[in-house]
């Protein structure tokens, strides 16, 4: 209770993560609200031996937030392009029969999301399954679609908010690339499990509509966005200067879906707001980096959004990224709301939003998480990063 007393930014942050958990159709106007409640209680009853600066803050946070907006909108942008390519369309062809089929729709998504955002891949995901599963999808199997796209991006920093994040501040790409050998297992335990669910209650029909062209010039746009992010992040510091360059370029090539700007303009306003607010907490005083402290983050993340655990990670810094990358991302599948593809997907699919039945149907996610993590951890053990910037 005197942690809180004396720590009251922490108690108007976890209010606003229960208010966007709450009130999923208002989450920017939630986020908004919270971040003004942190920065007014910051400068009016902030201790006066360390008084917050607020100018000084902006300054620093304000390449984060650029960059992170240009990132946002852009992978939407790219997320779209690859839709129209046509590919998803013809994916259904390449998968097998029975359980196996189901299985590697999930391996599928995880690849996507690898990269493409984690809600784009979780949505095309959902949108084969609505198709080869004809309309009778296992809320079991939904849980499976938002673990699969969450675990494929949680080892790349093009894959999936909080690695972007990671990678936005500092965090070299190749130090959250181990998440995969948590990811692996985890995928194996709950896509073999969900895969049989679903089977059992609706067989796939892997055939696609004859005669899908695919556009290859979008991937061709696709192709260039990610590489001038990989570019610009490596020569600027600056990864949203390539993704926007390759969309400039695309223009040239092909129709540009600029309505993806308005589509996530919302979204993209709701995640900064949440990153700042993280950045205005006292993260001195909160429990030391540890793979235990990574682990029950893995379980805070199904509850919160993993944004701002994440942000409050680097502003602490001292941790393994990649196992942090693994348990915020992978570890917000265990309920829908925990994370942003879930919240999306449930859009899709909302007999999927009851926590009992995602828990019911979903309890395989939960051990694969725990599973995954603890893999990971006897395989390449705590490397903390210190001094990544």
């Amino acid at each position: 209770m005197a942690f809180l007393l004396d720590n009251f930014e922490f108690v108007l942050f976890a209010l606003t993560l229960v208010g966007v958990a709450l009130f999923h159709r208002h989450t920017m106007w939630v986020a908004l609200a919270g971040m003004t409640a942190i920065l007014l209680y910051k400068l009016i009853f902030n201790d006066p031996s360390n008084p917050f600066n607020l100018f000084e803050h902006l300054t620093h946070e304000a390449r984060t937030l650029i960059n992170l907006l240009g990132l946002l909108l852009g992978f939407a942008i790219l997320a779209k392009h690859f839709e129209d390519s046509k590919i998803p369309d013809v994916l259904p062809n390449y998968l097998k029969s029975g359980w196996a089929g189901a299985f590697s729709l999930l391996v599928m998504i995880c690849v996507l999301s690898s990269f493409l955002d984690n809600i784009a891949a979780a949505m095309i995901g959902g949108t084969i399954a609505l198709v080869v599963f004809r309309g009778k999808v296992h809320i079991g199997y939904i849980a499976a679609i938002v673990a699969a796209s969450n675990a494929g991006g949680a080892g790349s920093v093009i894959g999936d908010t909080t690695t972007t994040l990671m990678w936005i501040d500092g965090v070299p790409a190749f130090n959250v690339l181990h998440a995969y050998v948590a990811v692996i297992p985890a995928l194996l335990l709950f896509g073999i499990v969900t895969s049989i669910q679903q089977t059992r209650y609706q067989p796939i029909m892997n055939d696609a509509a004859p005669g899908i062209r695919i556009e290859w010039i979008k991937i061709v746009v696709v192709l260039l966005i990610l590489v001038g992010a990989i570019v610009t992040n490596m020569l600027l510091d600056f990864p949203a200067a390539g993704v926007w360059a390759g969309i400039l370029i695309g223009t040239l090539l092909t129709k540009t879906p600029w309505e993806e700007i308005k589509n996530s303009i919302k979204g993209s306003i709701f995640l900064m707001a949440l990153v700042f607010s993280a950045s205005m907490m006292p993260v001195q005083n909160l429990p030391e980096a540890s793979w235990k402290s990574s682990f029950v983050l893995g379980f805070v993340s199904a509850v919160f959004d993993n944004i701002p655990l994440t942000k409050l990670a680097l502003v602490q810094g001292g941790y393994d990224w990649g196992m942090l990358a693994y348990a915020v991302g992978f570890g917000g599948s265990m309920i829908w709301f925990g994370s942003s593809a879930g919240v999306a997907i449930t859009n899709k699919f909302p007999e999927a939003r009851s926590v009992g039945k995602w828990l019911k149907y979903g309890w395989s996610v939960a051990l694969a998480y725990i599973i995954g993590f603890f893999v990971l951890l006897s395989i390449m053990g705590w490397e903390p990063v210190v001094g990544y910037k």
